[in-house]
């Protein structure tokens, strides 16, 4: 129970690492969106 949370809270705090970074990025290249 307790690993499988930390499973999922790890999946998710990657996901959203990942997300944010890639958001920056094309923020970043595309300007002209923000």
């Amino acid at each position: 129970m307790i690993t499988s949370f930390a499973d999922a809270a790890g999946l998710a705090a990657a996901v959203l690492g990942i997300a944010s970074v890639v958001y920056l990025v094309y923020a970043l290249v595309r300007p002209e969106k923000f």
